[in-house]
């Protein structure tokens, strides 16, 4: 006797599903492991170049295009001498790239961070030299000084509602008018060459046991941390990186990093003025990405008004973003007139504005606020700094340097702005 056909309306459990189709199956269908890791990873990874969420990687496909460019026209451009010489010049530009990068995230822009590295530099040589104090209390009066121009552009923004581009334009002409005033009818100061400073600058660098123990255990906190984070989003039942894929990152970071010091140590390693500018990037992607004040300044540059009605004192963190980039400012200028042993009229001027301006942004920092990361700094300085050293061993005149980073920010400025586009029409902005 056989049974009546299901109609449309019946339901029709799975064992019976299973055998009107001649198939059966013991249990659930167990995720192999490259489904649940590998494979999902990507899938993200795809959406989000599919947004129009790029991330690092234009960046770092210009980087390694201008390296191949400028190693085929010269050959001593990849040279261990050559690199070492373009990691330090990079720092003080960086440094002050950084602090770029936090006014651009909550959507402002600093056009005076070149003259307040000037101003910073020119306190720093007369308070050590001409008036005899203690390197480290010159410096400390001139990062206190720093901090309190970026508190008062903060305050004219925040109260008076004047445009962050209009207050710093001015910031630009004025310090720069205070920096020569400082600098008196001399105009230059040259810093004592035994002096902690200068040593920093231009002469210490890390023995190579350090270097590749600092190499080691940047790999074992990156696994570290990407461990923890991972139980955390299992925890939340959502999706995680599996252990295979942190672990080939943290031994990609460390064939990375370990290649990199093994080169650099052929001339005169790594110098601590690098591991310095490395430790401020770690610092500031720690605060931007795990702390709530991070989370705040991604806020108040996607929407200020957004987060406004979200309880985000936006005051607050836009006073702390000019502070912080004046502060990084003249750390750089501190650092730029050390490596030189001499703060002088020209310190802070020529394209020292242009390049970190320009570093933040070819670095993936979005000009709308809202989107960067600290990373964009060293990798947008790293861009700068080669297109200079690669065109002067060219011999060529500084004009081109000019034209080529012009046309470097214009392509970057551009990628930002189709991005951002896609990012709309996904729903992602």
């Amino acid at each position: 006797m056989t049974e009546p056909a299901a109609s449309e309306g019946d339901v029709v459990t799975e064992p019976a599903a299973a055998a009107s189709t001649g198939l059966s199956r013991v249990g659930p269908r167990k995720p192999t492991a490259w489904s649940d890791g590998a494979r999902d990873r990507w899938r993200a990874v795809s959406s989000r170049l599919r947004g129009g969420d790029l991330g690092l990687l234009p960046v770092l496909a210009g980087l390694v295009v201008i390296w191949v460019v400028m190693q085929i026209l010269n050959p001593i451009f990849l040279s261990s001498a050559n690199l070492t010489n373009l990691a330090l010049e990079s720092v003080p530009v960086g440094i002050i790239a950084l602090g770029v990068v936090c006014v651009l995230l909550v959507g402002q822009i600093d056009l005076s961070v070149g003259s307040v590295s000037g101003l910073s530099a020119a306190v720093l040589a007369v308070l050590f030299v001409d008036r005899g104090l203690p390197s480290w209390l010159a410096v400390a009066a001139a990062l206190a000084l720093a901090g309190l121009i970026g508190w008062f552009y903060a305050q004219v923004h925040n109260r008076i509602g004047v445009p962050s581009f209009v207050i710093t334009l001015g910031g630009l002409l004025g310090f720069l008018g205070v920096q020569l005033w400082i600098l008196g009818p001399k105009g230059s100061i040259n810093l004592p060459f035994d002096s902690g400073l200068v040593t920093f600058a231009q002469l210490q660098f890390l023995p190579p046991w350090l270097a590749y123990t600092l190499v080691v255990a940047g790999a074992a906190v990156l696994y570290a941390t990407g461990a923890a984070r991972a139980g955390e989003r299992r925890r939340a039942g959502l999706a995680a990186a599996s252990r295979g894929l942190l672990v080939g990152r943290s031994l990609t970071l460390l064939a990375g990093l370990g290649a990199a010091v093994w080169y650099l140590n052929r001339d005169r390693g790594v110098g601590w003025m690098c591991v310095f500018f490395l430790a401020l990037v770690l610092a500031l992607h720690y605060v931007l990405s795990r702390t709530s004040f991070g989370k705040s300044m991604y806020a108040v540059g996607g929407n200020m008004e957004a987060a406004r009605r979200a309880g985000v004192n936006v005051k607050a963190v836009v006073t702390t973003a000019f502070v912080l980039c004046t502060t990084l400012a003249c750390v750089g200028g501190v650092l730029s007139a050390s490596r030189l042993a001499a703060a002088n009229q020209s310190s802070g001027g020529g394209d020292v504005n242009l390049n970190a301006i320009a570093a933040a942004v070819i670095g993936g920092t979005s000009l709308f606020g809202g989107r960067g990361t600290a990373f964009a700094a060293l990798l947008g300085v790293l861009v700068i700094q080669s297109i200079s050293s690669g065109l002067t061993l060219l011999n060529l005149d500084s004009a081109y340097r000019f034209m080529v980073t012009g046309g470097v920010l214009l392509l970057a400025v551009s990628l930002d702005a189709v991005a951002r586009r896609s990012r709309v029409s996904h729903g992602r902005a």
